[in-house]
């Protein structure tokens, strides 16, 4: 369970003027632990808090470490622990929407960067590229009731949750040094 909240996150990163959302930044995490072999927590938290000082840089420094280890922590263990950081059920369902396709556009991100080219990734892991770029165009339906609406947000999440986990999983061979993907 991660005990980093997204506001939590969200907040620090803005005061630390940092690049991206927390979304974002939790979805380049997870890809790039996914695919770079010994991934590590420095590199990605000094990009977020290149432009911070002082408290804000302290602040966010230490979410971002929490942050890492828990999640690495729980695509090690594989058990479906594993949680995307995204706005609790109370914001707005637009918001929510949006902090999803970025969580998806910042997983293919990090997955792009340890990955050679696409034609030699496992089958799954390609098909994962496909479903998460197509997620990252979603919007709310106009159309639709706020319930349906609803349902498919969550079902989106628990989508994307267990495909991001069995990317990790696809990927051990490559990040151990073993695979051609």
């Amino acid at each position: 369970m991660q005990t980093v909240t997204f506001d939590e996150l969200e907040s620090a990163l803005g005061d630390g003027n940092a690049p991206v959302s927390a979304a974002e930044a939790h979805g380049t995490l997870c890809g790039a632990l996914a695919a770079v072999p010994g991934y590590g927590a420095g590199d990605w938290i000094e990009e977020l808090v290149a432009g911070a000082e002082g408290e804000d840089e302290l602040r966010a420094r230490h979410l971002l470490e929490t942050l890492y280890e828990e999640t690495h922590s729980a695509l090690q263990a594989g058990q479906m622990e594993f949680e995307l950081l995204l706005p609790d059920d109370a914001t707005p369902l637009a918001l929510r929407v949006i902090a999803l396709a970025e969580w998806c556009g910042g997983f293919l991100f990090g997955l792009g960067g340890g990955l050679p080219q696409a034609g030699h990734w496992p089958e799954a892991v390609q098909d994962i590229v496909r479903d998460f770029t197509e997620i990252g165009r979603a919007s709310v339906g106009e159309e639709e009731t706020e319930e349906t609406n609803e349902t498919a947000y969550v079902e989106l999440v628990e989508f994307l949750r267990v495909s991001a986990q069995l990317a990790y999983d696809e990927l051990g061979e490559h990040r151990s040094g073993g695979g051609a993907a």
